[in-house]
Parts: structure tokens; C-alpha cells; sequence
């Protein structure tokens, strides 16, 4: 039965891991390798259960933790040939990893199969995941994008999970304490996705037949789970929570559970 398990989850820390506790897929390594093995413990997983580690993109919060984890592991490391490629002449993966281009691939692995899209963010490249799961269910990861284009949108849609990025409240990030440029960056088409457009985008997977909805990503500085979480379902007016749709927030780390799809 598929399961996935927010990690981490956060602007300093992101990781999911997308499987059972005998084999399956981790996507980003955005924690040190003792955190990441305590989080999947604390799950009943083992790391000898993640067989692969696919990369959204290079920023530190999606791969800080990715070279002790193929130096210990020396697991397959999978995503963008731009992004790979940026990772390795920085030293961010171990030489025991192989280091997989999968644009424009399907990649089978640990029973899924798993392409990407890209998203449209300030680094080199960026992608989101599509994951077709052994028991034929589908779901999404799709985080750190500054809007919704039509390529994310069609990857997205007819999952029955997806993990969306809520990063920012707007009155929060204009209001607060952050430096002009940073705030222009998070806005930017290239920055990162607000609760507003992540709420006009949730409405539309809905309608298509999304039934499960993860909130991720959120900024620690620009956002609150609670206020993420009520400006969502305030878009989804007409909709009746916990029949037409299930939502909830990612932690920022996992306490244990999973979301069974």
C-alpha cells in the first residue's frame, strides 16, 4: 500500500521518503545523515530501505546532507544532468554513488516509477517528481517554484496525492523583516510559491480528482501551519474537508506517521 512520509520539511530542511519500510525512494537530502536515519527509525524504516535519492535542484536545504549519505549508503543519486552536474564539481556526492541523468526518462525503481518536471526556480535547474507507485497509485512532490506553469500543472494533475509547496503568507513576507532583495526573490515567477497560488492550484487538483493534499516547504520566517493550512481550505469553498479532500501540513520535522494513498 503507498506511503509517504514528510520528513523534513521546511526553507532549512527537505526530505521525503516514498515507500514501505522494506524498499523505496527518497526525494531531496536536506538533513544530515544522523537525522535522516533517526526520522526514517522513527517511522519503522531502515536505511537500507531507501534504494535511491532523486534531487529537485542544488540549494543547500535540498542536499545538505547528500554526500554522507551516498558515502555511506553509496545508493544511486538521480535527477537534471544540469543539477547533477553542479552537485559533483562541488563535491556534494560521494565517488561510491553512480549519478543518473533522468531527463526526459522514466526511472523504475523500488517498485515506482518516477519522472520529473521542471519548475520554474532561481537556481540552475529545478524539478518536481511524478511517482507512479507498485500498487498503481499516483503522487507528487513538487516544491521551491515561483508559479504554477502548464507543464507543473499537467504533471500534477490526476495524481491522487500531492505534496505542494505553501511556502509564504503575503502579508507576512511584505511586512516582515527580510531585506528588500530577498523579499523580490521569493516573489519573483523564479522564487517560491505563496499560500494564495498554492490554495488556486490545490482548487484545480481537486476538481480533477486530487484527493489527498500536502502543504510543504512552508518558510519558518514567512508562514505559520495554521495560517498555510486555513488560507488553502478558504479556496475550497463548497468543497467538505475530509470527504471531497484530505489536507494537511508537512512538519518542519517528523514526529512519525505517514499518509497512506
Amino acid at each position: 500500500m503507498a506511503r509517504i512520509y514528510p520528513l523534513f520539511s521546511s526553507s532549512k530542511g527537505n526530505s521525503t521518503f516514498i515507500g514501505t519500510e522494506k524498499g523505496g525512494i527518497l526525494i531531496d537530502c536536506g538533513a544530515s545523515y544522523k537525522r535522516l536515519s533517526t526520522a526514517l527509525s522513527i517511522n519503522n524504516i531502515p536505511i537500507s530501505a531507501v534504494q535511491a535519492v532523486f534531487i529537485t535542484h542544488e540549494h543547500s536545504d535540498h542536499v545538505s546532507g547528500l554526500k554522507m549519505l551516498t558515502k555511506k549508503t553509496g545508493i544511486p543519486v538521480y535527477g537534471q544532468k544540469r543539477t547533477l552536474q553542479r552537485l559533483c564539481d562541488n563535491d556534494k556526492i560521494s565517488p561510491e554513488s553512480p549519478v543518473i541523468d533522468m531527463s526526459n526518462t522514466a526511472i523504475n525503481c523500488a517498485g515506482s516509477e518516477v519522472v520529473c518536471f521542471n519548475t520554474p526556480h532561481d537556481t540552475i535547474q529545478s524539478c518536481g517528481y511524478r511517482i507512479r507507485t507498485e500498487d498503481d497509485k499516483l503522487c507528487a512532490v513538487c516544491t521551491d517554484l515561483g508559479h504554477i506553469t502548464e507543464e507543473v500543472d499537467k504533471a500534477l494533475t490526476g495524481c491522487r496525492l500531492v505534496l505542494l509547496e505553501a511556502n509564504y503568507d503575503d502579508l507576512m513576507l511584505r511586512t516582515g523583516p527580510y531585506p528588500l532583495y530577498l523579499k523580490e526573490r521569493i516573489l519573483s515567477p523564479n522564487g517560491h510559491l505563496s499560500n494564495d497560488d498554492c490554495g488556486a492550484q490545490v482548487r484545480k487538483l481537486i476538481e480533477s480528482g486530487t484527493s489527498y493534499i500536502i502543504l510543504g516547504h512552508l518558510s519558518q520566517d514567512n508562514n505559520k501551519p495554521y495560517i498555510a493550512d486555513k488560507t488553502v481550505e478558504k479556496c475550497l469553498t463548497g468543497m467538505e474537508r475530509g470527504k471531497d479532500y484530505m489536507l494537511g501540513v508537512a512538519p518542519v520535522e517528523t514526529m512519525g506517521g505517514a499518509v497512506i494513498f
